[in-house]
């Protein structure tokens, strides 16, 4: 079964942590959110508090992991880009050729560890010049390789069917799309 830890830090945007967890849940991909802020409540740029289901600390060293995922919002990517053992691993991920996702303002996260350096990607207008190295496709969605990139709010439904499919065949999907009136 395929593994997703997707990394929480307060000011994370709601709907763009919470969407893809949700849509992956529903399609049978285990994911687990690991809050980076030394315990479980994490609180959203809106005022929503999540409890983790982990913390970065207590988590395994996270090598059974096909997908990292970062969600976006402000100070949310600021919080995920300063912590340095996050960082370590997206290198060692990246590294071992698997998969990332980024959407909103964490790909500034990815850009500045030289993670997007070659490839094109796509992010929050106005998050452009963290983009290190990379063509900036302005989509909603941005597949390159092994990393997937959403722009917004408005992505993060396209942006979780996007990640589904790298689990799940098209059929699964669009059933699940179609299950969620999408």
């Amino acid at each position: 079964m395929a593994k997703v830890y997707e990394f929480l830090a307060d000011g994370f945007e709601e709907i763009e942590a919470l969407a893809p967890v949700d849509i992956l849940r529903r399609g049978g991909v285990e994911v687990q959110t690991v809050s980076i802020m030394g315990r479980e409540d994490v609180m959203g740029a809106h005022g929503v508090t999540v409890k983790a289901d982990t913390l970065f600390e207590d988590a395994s060293d996270f090598s059974d992991a096909d997908l990292l995922l970062l969600p976006g919002g402000m100070p949310g990517a600021k919080n995920l880009q300063e912590h340095e053992p996050l960082a370590e691993l997206l290198l060692r991920h990246h590294g071992e050729g698997k998969r990332i996702g980024a959407i909103c303002a964490a790909p500034m996260v990815l850009g500045l560890l030289g993670i997007l350096n070659g490839r094109r990607a796509t992010c929050y207008p106005g998050f452009e010049k963290f983009l290190e190295g990379a063509e900036y496709t302005a989509d909603l969605v941005t597949v390159d390789g092994t990393v997937t990139t959403g722009k917004g709010p408005a992505a993060a439904m396209p942006y979780g069917y996007q990640l589904l499919s790298y689990f799940r065949e098209a059929e699964a999907v669009e059933s699940i799309k179609k299950g969620m009136m999408y």
